[in-house]
């Protein structure tokens, strides 16, 4: 079985446990084959936490949920120090996040301080307690979610974290029909009436090749220039809309170019192609853009949201 395959067989099988939620799914699978970070916004019952974990049971990894509270420390997630009387030494004791895939419940729930523990780990795959530096496993995957309903008491992620990001999914409520069959498949569950399909569990070698062959899809140089205009676009709106340079304080980061190209990539291997095309590149940028811009206080009082300025900016910036 080939890696595309190994990977359809992972999407099939989140796909059968999480019902109406297919571009999550092809979301995440992103994310995993770019090698990037999630950070996901929708309400309360969306299957956000779900996905995640199902996911995590179809790959040979480890996996662990966090759930961040105002009353969290640094050292919950990155481990600490324990000291050992009988030979008067301190032994380290790993955290959560030595784990292949991490589950950020709520992450907005947390403090800086703990936040800004994440992102040594998401940057540079590694923790450094005191002196020593750990190194992180090359499979290494966060998730974070957050509620955008009910805000009291939460701590908006800084810029500079929301950048460690690769993707920012919004999550929709499902169709009528879905629901139903979400409904069908809980009563089936508590019934103990089995899922048909069983975990393909993916081996982590699987995966880490999977990553070399998305690498590998040709992106042509014309693609290339395009991409760099289009999150250029996102500093300099005003080039080809003046009204967008009211809107937008601030533009996407050089990592966005970085993101853009391989979350395209990625698409376009999901989708079976040996190139990237145009289309994959407009079909993901909301996503790797969206958390990557500030809008201006003009923005907020016109009832402008950072999809609304991309959208114009997709359809100004010209096609290759």
């Amino acid at each position: 079985m080939s890696e595309l395959e190994k990977i359809k067989s992972l999407q099939d099988y989140i796909n059968q446990h999480i019902l109406g939620q297919e571009r999550l799914v092809n979301r995440m699978l992103i994310a995993l084959l770019a090698d990037g970070h999630l950070l996901v916004e929708g309400a309360p019952g969306l299957a956000k936490t779900s996905a995640v974990k199902v996911m995590a049971s179809g790959i040979a990894g480890e996996f662990h949920r966090i759930q961040f509270t105002p009353d969290l420390l640094p050292a919950d997630l990155t481990g600490t120090e324990i000291f050992q009387p009988q030979n008067a030494t301190f032994k380290f004791q790993k955290g959560p996040l030595f784990h292949n895939f991490i589950l950020a419940d709520e992450i907005n729930r947390s403090p800086a301080k703990v936040q800004s523990a994440l992102l040594e780990a998401m940057a540079e795959r590694q923790i450094t307690i005191g002196r020593t530096t750990y190194p992180l496993d090359e499979l290494f995957l966060v998730m974070a979610t957050q509620n955008p309903i009910e805000q009291v008491g939460t701590y908006p992620l800084p810029e500079a974290q929301r950048d460690r990001f690769l993707l920012h999914i919004k999550v929709d409520y499902p169709s009528v029909e879905t629901e139903q069959e979400i409904l069908q498949l809980v009563l089936n569950q508590r019934q103990q009436i089995p899922v048909q399909k069983e975990s393909p569990n993916v081996s982590r070698s699987a995966v880490l090749e999977a990553r070399q062959s998305v690498l590998k899809i040709h992106l042509a140089k014309e693609l290339e220039t395009y991409m760099v205009q289009l999150v250029a676009a996102t500093r300099n709106p005003g080039a080809y809309d003046q009204q967008l340079k009211d809107w937008v304080a601030y533009g996407a980061s050089p990592r966005g170019t970085i993101a853009l190209a391989l979350a395209a990539r990625a698409h376009a291997w999901l989708q079976e192609r040996d190139y990237v095309s145009p289309e994959d590149i407009q079909e993901i940028a909301h996503d790797v853009l969206r958390h990557r811009m500030v809008l201006s206080y003009d923005a907020e009082a016109d009832g402008v949201s950072s999809d609304d300025v991309i959208s114009r900016l997709l359809s100004q910036v010209p096609i290759p």
